[in-house]
C-alpha cells in the first residue's frame, strides 16, 4: 500500500533509564485513540500524563437521531416514568439540550428516579445537577439489569435514553420483569474516514503500538478503513486495548486478540491498565 503521508518511524526507548519508565511507562510509545472527537480529551490526557505520543483517530462522530419523536413524547410525559435510564454519557447530554429546547428544565423528572450504567454517565448526570440513584458495579447492560430488578414491579415505566444502535439485552431483561420499556434513541454514530491514510502509513511503518477502542462503534468504524484481508497483518505485534467485555468480543469477531482490558469499564481504568501492560513483566 502506498501511503500519502508516510509515517515517522516509531519512538522507543531511547535514553529513558528505569527511573523515566517508572515515571512515564508510555513513553516512546504511540498509542491510537479511536473515540469521537470531543470525547477523548481526558483520556488524552492520561495517555500523554503516562508519556503516551497519541494519535487521534476518531473512527465515529456522533449524530442527532434520524427521528426525535420518540425522545421528544417521551420529555412530554417525563414525570409518568417510574425509572429513567441512562448507558452512556452522550445519552445523558442530548437528554438535557432536548429537554432544554423544549423549554423545560430537570424538574419535568417528577419523582423519577434515575439509573446509570457506569460512573462516568453518573458523573454526566451530576454536571447537569442530577444524581443517580443507581449504578451498577459491572459497567454493562447486564449489570444495570441486574441492579434495577429489585426496584421494579409489575407495570414499572422505564424510559431508556440510549444510541439509536445498541443491543437489546436491556429492555428485552426489563420487560422479562413485567417493566413498561420505552426506549428513546438521544443520538446515533456514523462511521468516519478522516486520516485513514495517515493511520494506515502508520499501521505499514510499524508505527502503531496500541490502537483502543471504548465502544463496539469504534472496532467497526476502525476496522471499516482496514481491507479485510489485510487487517490482521496491518495490525500484528500491535496492541488491542478494548474498555470492557462487549467491545472485546467485538474485536474478537475479526479474528483478534484483546492484548489489555480493565477490570473497571472506564477510560480511566483503560488508560491505566496499557500503562501497566508495557511495565508489568512478561
Amino acid at each position: 500500500m502506498t501511503a500519502e503521508r508516510r509515517a515517522e518511524p516509531p519512538v522507543r526507548f531511547a535514553g529513558a533509564g528505569p527511573g523515566d519508565r517508572q515515571r512515564r511507562p508510555l513513553a516512546g510509545r504511540r498509542v491510537v485513540v479511536t473515540r469521537p472527537r470531543g470525547q477523548a480529551g481526558r483520556f488524552v490526557t492520561l495517555l500523554e500524563a503516562s508519556g503516551a505520543e497519541v494519535v487521534a483517530m476518531p473512527t465515529i462522530a456522533l449524530e442527532p437521531p434520524e427521528d426525535w419523536g420518540p425522545l421528544d413524547r417521551a420529555l412530554a410525559r417525563l414525570g409518568d416514568f417510574h425509572w429513567v435510564v441512562f448507558t452512556s454519557a452522550n445519552g445523558v447530554a442530548a437528554f438535557h439540550e432536548r429537554l432544554a429546547a423544549a423549554g423545560r428544565d430537570t424538574r419535568a423528572l417528577g419523582g423519577a428516579r434515575l439509573a446509570a450504567i457506569g460512573p462516568e454517565t453518573a458523573e454526566a448526570l451530576a454536571g447537569v445537577g442530577l444524581r443517580a440513584d443507581v449504578v451498577p458495579g459491572e459497567y454493562r447492560a447486564e449489570g444495570l439489569a441486574d441492579v434495577l430488578r429489585p426496584h421494579l414491579a409489575s407495570g414499572s415505566a422505564v424510559l431508556l435514553v440510549r444510541a439509536a444502535e445498541a443491543r437489546e439485552v436491556l429492555p428485552q431483561v426489563l420487560e422479562s420483569l413485567g417493566a413498561r420499556v420505552t426506549v428513546a434513541p438521544a443520538y446515533r454514530t456514523v462511521a468516519v474516514k478522516e486520516g485513514a491514510d495517515h493511520l494506515l502509513g502508520l499501521l505499514e511503518a510499524r508505527g502503531v503500538d496500541v490502537v483502543t477502542f471504548t465502544s463496539s462503534s469504534t472496532v467497526r468504524g476502525f476496522m471499516a478503513l482496514l481491507a479485510p484481508g489485510e487487517i490482521r497483518r496491518l495490525l500484528s505485534g500491535v496492541v488491542l486495548a478494548a474498555i470492557g467485555p462487549i467491545t472485546a468480543g467485538t474485536i474478537a469477531e475479526y479474528g483478534l486478540e484483546v492484548g489489555v482490558m480493565p477490570r473497571e469499564y472506564t477510560t480511566s481504568a483503560l488508560a491505566a491498565a496499557i500503562a501497566g501492560h508495557f511495565t508489568s513483566p512478561r
